[in-house]
């Protein structure tokens, strides 16, 4: 092996409270580490080369991946992430690469069609399960890539596999989804306690991020306008001291001002507030991040405040306008189609889904339907539908 002592790989200057990637708890599957990258590094160049990573490109966000090359996609929306998520990680002194690495597989787990597709695979999986998005991520890398000589998924750290199930606070009680659960049992990912702060960095830059973003799309979709984003009080003031030096901005030039404002307003928020808390209970370990009752990472309460607003306002004026109410329910319409269609008469199925069908003999047929139904992108969706059915509704 070669010599590459003297090298820097992202290792030092960290604080107490960062996950160190040095002291990982370790594989699923023992492997030897890289000489050059760190357990966290390595992660998150998996996840870059893995087939879910390449899908997020045609799937939804908001809008169906056709309607526009403008509109963000999952892989453009994760892209974002990953960013706000190491600007937050370098600001508290956590691993990045850590943070970057859950940022970017957060969504794996999303069916086509954004939240309508996972509601509608939900509905048709009661019977046996249900589905959650979450808990699809987490099969994803632990069994569903299958590209690896050794192993199935993609035998990701302990750390990146607890921040992908808790990045947005403990799981307890009864209802922790099924796969979650027998996966906990062969490696223990400490389910009742927080995240890492790595993780809830990759958490609040979500939040950060489609907040921010579903504005630009809204407006460039006609949704809305400047007028009534005016009445978000994280916006208002913004608009008008760009309106007041650039009286006559063209419109993209002036919605862009606005979104990097408010993205800008957010992450300094969270830095300003999270920095506080750590600076008040000091946190000498990961450990102790993971068992405050609290998570670390959170906006101050006027921000927590304005965020509220803005959900509230893109539920009312985006989510539930009439051009998306329209995809949706094309969208649910395709999808139960398709799961009907494999469920009746399995020799309808595309030869892939027939492979893993054979393959597959411990899984309940309609779970590994699910699976691959959710795996599809937007367009695999539509073409399979047409394949199979005389009429496919329009999404646009």
């Amino acid at each position: 092996m070669k010599n590459f002592d003297g090298i820097s790989f992202g290792r030092e200057g960290l604080a107490p409270y960062a996950c160190a990637a040095d002291e990982s708890r370790g594989r699923y599957y023992d492997e030897p580490e890289s000489p050059t990258r760190t357990p966290f590094q390595r992660d998150r160049d998996r996840i870059i080369h893995s087939t879910a990573f390449r899908r997020l490109k045609h799937k939804t966000q908001v809008f169906v991946y056709h309607v526009g090359d403008h509109y963000r996609t999952r892989l453009t929306h994760s892209i974002e992430v990953s960013q706000i998520a190491r600007s937050l990680a370098r600001a508290f002194g956590v691993d990045e690469d850590l943070a970057e690495a859950l940022a970017l597989c957060h969504d794996f787990g999303h069916t086509p069609f954004g939240h309508a597709g996972e509601d509608t695979l939900d509905v048709l999986m009661q019977d046996w399960g249900g589905f959650d998005h979450n808990e699809q991520s987490l099969k994803i890398v632990t069994e569903l890539e299958q590209q690896y000589a050794q192993f199935d998924g993609l035998n990701l750290c302990w750390e990146t596999l607890e921040g992908l199930v808790k990045h947005n606070g403990p799981l307890k009680g009864s209802g922790i989804p099924l796969a979650i659960t027998n996966f906990n049992e062969k490696f223990d990912l400490e389910l009742a306690t927080h995240s890492s702060l790595e993780a809830q960095c990759a958490a609040i830059a979500d939040d950060i991020a489609y907040n921010a973003h579903d504005i630009d799309d809204g407006l460039r979709a006609g949704l809305f306008s400047l007028e009534d984003v005016k009445e978000l009080p994280i916006s208002k003031e913004r608009i008008e001291d760009v309106e007041r030096d650039y009286p006559k901005l063209e419109a993209r030039r002036l919605h862009h001002e606005i979104v990097r404002n408010q993205i800008t307003k957010m992450v300094e928020d969270a830095i300003a507030t999270t920095v506080v808390r750590l600076g008040t209970l000091k946190p000498k370990s990961a450990a102790d991040i993971r068992n405050s009752d609290f998570p670390f990472a959170t906006f101050s309460k006027e921000m927590s405040g304005h965020e509220k607003i803005i959900k509230a306002f893109l539920y009312e004026r985006m989510y539930r306008a009439p051009v998306v109410m329209k995809m949706r329910k094309a969208a649910e319409s395709i999808l139960s189609d398709l799961f009907t269609a494999y469920r009746r008469d399995i020799e309808r199925a595309p030869p892939s889904l027939l492979e893993r069908l054979q393959n597959n003999t411990d899984a309940h047929k309609e779970r590994t339907i699910a699976d691959f139904l959710s795996s599809m992108t937007d367009g695999y969706a539509i073409s399979e539908h047409r394949r199979l059915f005389d009429h496919t509704p329009e999404l646009s």
